[in-house]
């Protein structure tokens, strides 16, 4: 029993693995617009569609930030592992590089 759950978790760690490593960079911005990459694909979204904003949540005593950015229907949500810096500091490279 003990081999069988080691397997399964041995597993899913190399899928998150892969999942990490093919997926990056997840967000890129220029003057333009903002790429966001997924497992389904590369997304293109130009300024006038895009709303950005950090959302503080208290969880288990900690405040985490998270980078919400809704483009119509669609909502990205980035944590700080997904950037790869705080969301704070993205928000404000991405309002600087917003015309």
């Amino acid at each position: 029993m003990g081999t069988v759950l080691f397997a399964v978790a041995a597993v899913a760690l190399t899928a998150l693995s892969l999942h990490g490593l093919l997926v990056r960079p997840r967000l890129t911005a220029d003057p333009r617009g903002l790429r966001i990459r997924t497992t389904t694909g590369k997304h293109d979204l130009h300024w006038p569609e895009v709303t950005a904003r950090v959302r503080t949540t208290r969880r288990l005593g900690r405040d985490s930030a998270t980078l919400e950015i809704e483009a119509g229907e669609a909502l990205y949500v980035f944590g700080w592992l997904e950037l790869g810096a705080d969301p704070r500091d993205v928000l404000d490279t991405l309002t600087a590089l917003r015309p």
